[in-house]
């Protein structure tokens, strides 16, 4: 009997000290793009394809908060997006997918799921 379970394995991305505070950089998941942010909060992990101009740019932009809400600002149409579930907060129909980050010995690490057979 063959059965496909999803087990989550966490990949190292970079140093702690690699982004800084306030920025984001872009990472590769198996075969996805992740947008990752360095915020007071901690470290956020969400997609890097911004849906309204289907460009891979998340990462290039502006991390703030809107009335209570950590959010990173689309650099292309300005679309915002929260860290926290990936929601556009202009358009709820829009969900960008996230991926839990944990901190080790200065590393950052993103948590994504691998099929077993």
């Amino acid at each position: 009997m063959n059965s496909k379970v999803a087990s989550v394995s966490w990949q190292e991305v970079c140093s702690v000290n690699d982004v800084v505070p306030g920025t984001g950089v872009a990472a590769r998941i198996h075969d996805q793009q992740v947008a990752l942010f360095h915020t007071d909060d901690g470290f956020f992990a969400i997609g890097n394809h911004d849906p309204f101009s289907q460009a891979n740019v998340l990462a290039r932009g502006i991390v703030g908060d809107l009335q209570g809400t950590l959010v990173v600002a689309s650099p292309v149409y300005k679309q915002h997006f929260c860290l926290r579930t990936g929601a556009c907060l202009e358009d709820t129909t829009v969900t960008l997918p996230t991926w839990p980050v944990r901190v080790r010995d200065d590393r950052v690490l993103i948590a994504h799921s691998v099929k077993e057979v």
